[in-house]
């Protein structure tokens, strides 16, 4: 299962979000200055402050879901399997943190399918079997909740050409899935601030290297 594509899909951006500190609340302020920690490549610096954020913000599913994207992020790249477990059970904390505060949310849905995709892409042998009809579940739960969420259709295009290539079969039949979700990110609208709203880059380079 290590050829399993690795789902990363940028989430943060700033456009259309003013970066003047003068007329924004404390909550605002913090938010920016988390992402602006996280894509300056200070993630541990960046979860800390989501965490602050959580701890001021007990209502707010955003902060939560932040820190634990930070941690599913950081476990794909990560060989270590005391960090791994470490980063992933952190990620599942503050994941059902999220959870809890924001039920059926497609967008939570999609990092939980990470979550395992994780485990999956750092020992396939043992949690291959295990975790991938947990992984196709949640990608047919969201894309019944979400089907026009780009990065809902991303995910799960994404989870099964990565499975067709497992099993090398061709995956040629996804393509037209991930050029839609292409266009999806022309169209889609966050439905509040700091909701995630990036992905069209990583669509764009995964249309690239699997679909010549």
């Amino acid at each position: 299962m290590k050829k399993i594509v690795i789902i990363l899909i940028a989430i943060i951006s700033f456009q259309g979000i003013s970066q003047s500190s003068e007329t924004k609340t404390k909550y605002q302020q913090g938010m920016l200055k988390a992402f602006d920690l996280w894509q300056n490549n200070q993630s541990l610096e960046a979860a800390n402050m989501f965490e602050r954020i959580a701890i001021a913000e007990p209502d707010n599913w955003l902060p939560p879901f932040y820190i634990a994207q930070i941690n599913v992020f950081n476990s794909f790249s990560e060989k270590d399997k005391t960090t791994v477990t470490a980063q992933l059970g952190k990620a599942r904390d503050f994941l059902n943190d999220a959870m809890a505060l924001s039920k059926d949310n497609p967008e939570i849905m999609v990092l939980e399918a990470q979550w395992y995709t994780a485990w999956v892409v750092f020992d396939g042998m043992q949690y291959g079997m295990k975790y991938s009809p947990k992984i196709a579940e949640l990608y047919q739960k969201a894309m019944q909740l979400a089907p026009e969420n780009p990065r809902v259709v991303l995910g799960n295009t994404e989870w099964q050409m990565g499975s067709a290539q497992f099993f090398g079969q061709p995956v040629d039949k996804y393509c037209p899935e991930i050029e839609r979700a292409i266009a999806l990110f022309d169209t889609f609208e966050p439905e509040g601030e700091f909701y995630p709203r990036g992905g069209k880059d990583y669509a764009e380079s995964v249309l690239a290297k699997t679909c010549k």
